[in-house]
């Protein structure tokens, strides 16, 4: 699973179209993508759940399970997110969500395996080879 929290007002907001054609590529092999949207950062997802998933789906074709609005960062950080963020990205960093579209791949027994910051594309050559080593073969 790559769990991703998600923002519609973002300038990051165009990856949803490579995270579903993720969802496309390895839905059949167990994976999926799973957006959890947050309004921590910069208040770039303000809408209800009805409206995010209506924005997601008109706009990008998402398919994939969308959570309800959680906090990741924080005193009111939800439990994933208390799990996520101790997971260190390729430099060695863990903590905080740096910012909206944050990826984070878990494998099938639920263990985080890695982090990618927002800047990585969901279809980088170092994000699709972590998914393919997660996933049975």
């Amino acid at each position: 699973m790559l769990v991703v929290n998600v923002a519609s007002r973002c300038g990051y907001t165009p990856q949803y179209a490579a995270l579903e054609r993720l969802q496309q590529r390895y839905g059949d092999r167990g994976f999926t993508v799973l957006g959890v949207p947050c309004n921590q950062f910069g208040a770039q997802e303000p809408g209800g759940a009805e409206e995010i998933r209506a924005f997601c789906s008109t706009t990008y074709g998402v398919s994939f399970p969308m959570t309800e609005k959680l906090e990741v960062n924080g005193p009111a950080r939800h439990a994933l997110y208390a799990a996520l963020s101790a997971t260190p990205d390729s430099s060695g960093e863990a903590g905080e969500v740096a910012w909206n579209f944050e990826k984070f791949l878990v494998s099938a027994d639920g263990s985080p395996v890695a982090r990618f910051r927002p800047a990585v594309e969901p279809e980088s050559p170092e994000l699709a080879a972590a998914i393919e080593s997660a996933l049975p073969t």
